[in-house]
């Protein structure tokens, strides 16, 4: 064999080893494969995060196909993942597409939730949404936000605080606050040194103010036979009362009429009060009947019917004496 020959022949058998080493190593990783038929769906997401092409597609942690291509869309608002899905695996349109990663740091691959399986299976280019992966480093900035905003509020917390000693917790509020506090205690003191005392009150007091009790109950019960009776008393002179109202009523209204027909001056009141001449012998009549009763229960019935009798002719007059007085 010629030397030609041989390095053709070895050349060719190192060709071949190479080939089958790349043809295991797309079989055993992350590639695809050559050798099982696939078919393509979409998925988009606002974000790729660090998925690459080639990456794998779990489904409950098996690998059911591998990501063909990411292309951005036209105005930049998404992205477009297609994925080549094996044929024997059926993905329905309930499924949810999720971009995670292989632990902290790893890469990233797109994971499939059935939920149910509910829906009509996806077909050859149909397009589904994905949710964008889990943003580290916007967490991180998050976090940073309110980490500043915590320091912020700790800050006006220490403010707060220090205002407080500053301001309420100084010597002379401690002072009133201590004062207010003794002022409290004796103040409860004698509260209870009150209640003691109308405890006592009313334990010395508990057999008269049952006794008051009891007898304004009887008083009570008293009041209210006496109630009954004049009820019953009301019942059964009824008639009685409403008429003795209306007499009342009927005399009433009789007094009314009399004065004033004696207002208008008929009948001999009338006259009396509206006759000037009338009303004057009537006051002459009246005081000589009061002269006349004067006199009769002065001298009797029959000296004033006799009449009075002559005075006695004086005596003569003596010189040096005064005249006796009349009796």
């Amino acid at each position: 064999m010629s030397k030609s020959r041989y390095e053709i022949k070895v050349g060719l058998f190192v060709l071949l080893c190479l080939v089958i080493l790349a043809v295991l190593m797309l079989q055993f990783s992350k590639g695809t494969t050559f050798f099982r038929p696939t078919y393509t769906i979409a998925v988009k997401s606002s974000n790729a995060g660090g998925l690459r092409p080639r990456a794998s597609v779990l489904m409950a942690g098996v690998q059911v196909g591998t990501v063909a291509q990411t292309l951005l869309s036209p105005e930049g608002t998404n992205v477009t993942i297609y994925l080549k899905i094996y044929k024997q695996y059926v993905i329905h349109r309930s499924a949810r597409f999720v971009i995670e990663q292989y632990g902290f740091l790893g890469d990233q691959y797109i994971s499939i939730y059935p939920n149910g399986n509910t829906g009509p299976p996806l077909e050859p280019g149909d397009v589904a949404s994905a949710q964008e992966p889990f943003n580290l480093l916007e967490v991180a900035r998050g976090a940073q936000g309110f980490i500043q905003r915590i320091d912020e509020t700790a800050q006006k917390l220490n403010d707060a605080i220090n205002d407080v000693r500053r301001l309420v917790l100084n010597e002379q509020t401690l002072t009133n606050l201590a004062v207010t506090v003794g002022t409290f205690r004796q103040v409860s003191e004698d509260a209870l040194v009150t209640v003691q005392n109308i405890n006592q009150l009313v334990v010395s007091n508990g057999v008269p103010a049952g006794t008051a009790i009891s007898n304004l109950v009887v008083f009570s019960e008293q009041l209210n036979g006496v109630a009954q009776t004049a009820q019953g008393i009301l019942n059964t002179n009824g008639p009685q009362i409403a008429t003795a109202i209306n007499n009342v009523q009927v005399s009433t209204a009789m007094l009314t009429n009399l004065l004033g027909e004696v207002q208008a001056g008929h009948g001999l009141a009338g006259a009396l009060f509206k006759n000037d001449e009338m009303s004057g012998n009537f006051s002459l009549l009246a005081s000589n009947l009061a002269v006349t009763s004067s006199n009769l229960n002065r001298l009797g019935l029959w000296r004033v019917i006799r009449g009075p009798k002559h005075p006695p002719p004086e005596p003569p007059h003596i010189q040096g004496k005064n005249p006796p007085l009349k009796q």
